[in-house]
Order: structure tokens, then sequence, then C-alpha cells
């Protein structure tokens, strides 16, 4: 704020020095008027006339017009400088009007024109300051000399003095602005980034609700739906075993089993845990618990193959390789009216490879008619890892359903 305090009084100094000028001027040529007239120094009406031609000649700069104008200002200083030559000639107390010269010329010229009005003035009141001396001679001369060149250097040095400090001063004043400007561009980003971050604030609490949306729903259905399947399955084989207490007994403790398996998975569910085959289990392991319990609940042989060099996937690789077994079962369950089904897990170079095969009726697998969410499910999972899922099948010859994710998504073991 100080900087632009100072800016604004230089600049308020600047536009009212050439009329404080003119004043200054005015009382130095009415305080010479009594030597002027005194008739010492020549003739005193033509002494009169000079220093009203002066005094007329100053109104020039009362019009900021022509101040605006370089070229008006040019001739208005030669006429200032002029007016000096002739009045200290006549009358050396005029040197005083040298003030007039110096002040005009570093007001009203353009750099480095100033130096050159200042200069001329110089002589002019170097002409003033020898009156006394006889130039006529050499040693007169030589002082008169001596003293322009003096007088020439001093002034001419104070000027560029003073313009190097109001150079320096506007380009600190032109610094200031830009970094005003800088910083009001610096507060439009910063607010514009403000207003981004919240919509990507915004952008991602959507995303992160919808992919929690997504999330409960798959476990939902690899868990609950698929439990409750089975256990309305077994209950109806018991109602229909009703005649046969061992047989009733046997599909109400499968229900009963499944749902209690349900339930513990749908708590791991809910709070994002690994499937519990896999707490204590490789994956390869816990497909085989898989298949042999879903082989005994449903009576269909399961044979599970696992190939090439087991090693450690992350958890979210194990977990989603293990619910696509899950989900594959239970469609081969619902819908396949197999005899026979096969799994196997693959241990490659650049992936891992899940496949399910049975020996089913099979389906039409053209995307119109994949709308099941099971199958949905599956592709979300694998697909999130940067993986593939395919499926095979016709009507009357099985299905096979083939799910892999990059060896990059092994991760730490455990």
């Amino acid at each position: 704020m100080s900087s632009l305090g100072s800016r604004w009084r230089l600049d308020t100094w600047r536009r009212g020095a050439p009329v404080r000028a003119t004043i200054t001027q005015y009382v130095i040529l009415a305080a010479l008027i009594p030597s002027a007239v005194s008739g010492r120094w020549g003739s005193a009406w033509l002494n009169l006339a000079l220093i009203l031609a002066a005094a007329a000649w100053a109104l020039v700069v009362l019009f900021p017009a022509l101040r605006a104008h370089p070229p008006a200002m040019a001739i208005f200083v030669a006429g200032v400088t002029a007016l000096l030559f002739v009045l200290t000639i006549r009358d050396p107390w005029f040197g005083f009007y040298a003030y007039a010269g110096y002040t005009y010329s570093i007001l009203l010229l353009a750099w480095p024109w100033q130096l050159a009005g200042v200069a001329a003035t110089a002589v002019g009141a170097a002409t003033s300051q020898t009156a006394g001396l006889d130039r006529t001679t050499p040693v007169g001369l030589a002082a008169f000399a001596g003293v322009i060149a003096g007088n020439v250097f001093a002034v001419c040095g104070l000027t560029w003095f003073l313009h190097r400090i109001e150079t320096q001063h506007d380009e600190r004043g032109q610094m200031v602005d830009q970094l005003r400007e800088a910083n009001r561009r610096l507060e439009a980003t910063l607010a514009e980034n403000a207003g981004l971050h919240e919509q990507l604030l915004a952008q991602a609490r959507e995303a992160g609700i919808l992919d929690e949306r997504q999330r409960m729903a798959r476990e939902i259905h690899d868990t609950l739906a698929q439990g409750l399947t089975g256990i309305i399955t077994q209950l109806q084989a018991a109602e229909q075993a009703s005649t046969d207490p061992a047989g009733w007994r046997r599909h109400v403790a499968a229900a009963t089993r499944l749902a209690r398996e349900s339930l513990t998975e749908a708590r791991r569910s809910v709070d994002a845990l690994r499937p519990e085959p896999l707490e204590t289990a490789r994956l390869g392991d816990a497909l085989v618990g898989v298949a042999e319990r879903w082989s005994a609940l449903h009576g269909i042989a399961v044979q599970v193959t696992t190939t090439g060099t087991a090693r450690s996937l992350s958890t979210e690789a194990e977990s989603a390789l293990l619910r696509t077994a899950q989900e594959a079962l239970a469609n081969v369950a619902r819908h396949a009216r197999a005899t026979r089904v096969g799994l196997t897990l693959s241990y490659m170079a650049h992936e891992v490879a899940l496949d399910v095969r049975d020996d089913g009726r099979g389906f039409d697998p053209a995307p119109a008619s994949q709308g099941g969410f099971g199958l949905v499910a599956m592709r979300q999972r694998i697909e999130g890892l940067s993986g593939t899922v395919q499926v095979e099948s016709e009507p009357g010859s099985g299905t096979a359903i083939s799910a892999c994710v990059p060896a990059g998504a092994a991760g730490a073991g455990r």
C-alpha cells in the first residue's frame, strides 16, 4: 500500500510541477524588475519588455494539451533559453532566471533531450556568473570556458542522476503492477481450483457411493441370494422327502448349514473382509473346498485342477476368482442340469486364469441374453482388475466360462 501511495504522490507532483515552476518563475521575474528598470543595465523599457515577454511565454505551460505535445515543449524550452541568454547579457542578475530553464528542461522534455536543455541553460547561467570577467583576454576566456564546463558537467550529472531515480521508480512501479496482476490471476486460479476441487470431491463421493453400492450388490448376490436359493432348494427337497426321515434330516441339515454360511459371508461382506474359504487356505485349496461342498449339496461331480506354479495373489484378485467360481457353480445348479463340472486354475507367465466347464444344456451367449446380474457382477469384479471374462456356450453343448487376471494382480502374499 505504501508503494501505491508513493507512486500516486509522485504522479500528482509531476502533474502539478510545471504550474508550480511557472509561479516560481513569476516570483523571480518580479523580484528582478527593480534591477532591470534601474537603468544600470541598458534601457529600462527594453528590459521590462523582455520580462513581460518571458512572463507571457511561460503562459504556454498552463495549457495541458500543449504540455502533452513534445515538439511544442521543445520549442518552448528553446524560447526560455533564448530569453535567458538575452536577459543575462543585459543584466547579470537574470542568472536567477536559469531556474526556469533547468526546471522546464527536466519537467517538459523527454530523455535524453533533457540534457540538451539543461546544458544550454548552464551556458546562460555561466554567462551571468562570469559577467565581471574580461572575456577578450585568454585568461578571462579560459575562466569563462571553465565555468561553462563546470556548470554543464554538474547539471548534466544531476539530471542523469534524477533520471536514473525516476527510471528505477517507474520500473518498481511496473513490477508492482505486474505482481498485482500476477496475484490477481493467482487468486482467480486458486478460486477456480477450489471450485474444481469441490467438484472432484463431489464426483469422488458419488463414485465412492456408486462403487460401494455395486460392491454390496455383488456381495449380496454372491452370499445372501445364493445362500437363500440353496436353502429354498433344500427345504423343498426336505418337504418332498417327508416320508423318508433320513433324507428329510439330511436336507434340513444342509439348509441349516447354508444359512449359517450365508450369515457368516454376509457379515464378512459388510465388513469388506476376505471370503472365509481364503482365510485359512490358498486359492487352489479354497476352490477345492468350495467345489466339494457344492458337489455334496447338489449331487453333481466336480473336478478341480491346478496347473502351473502357484503363487500368491492380491486379496482383490483371489476374492474375484473365488466369487467367479461360486457364481459359475451357482449358475450350473440353477440352469445347466449338468452331470459333470470341471474347474481349472492356471498360473501362467502373464496371467492367472480360472476356467469353469459343465456338460449341461447350455444357452445362447449373445449379449442380449446375458442380462443376469450374476454374469454382470462377475465381469465387474474381473474387469475391475484389468482382467477379462469370456463365456462360450450353445444350446445342448454345455457352457465354459473363463476369467483371467493379469499377473500384475499378484500382490504381497499372506
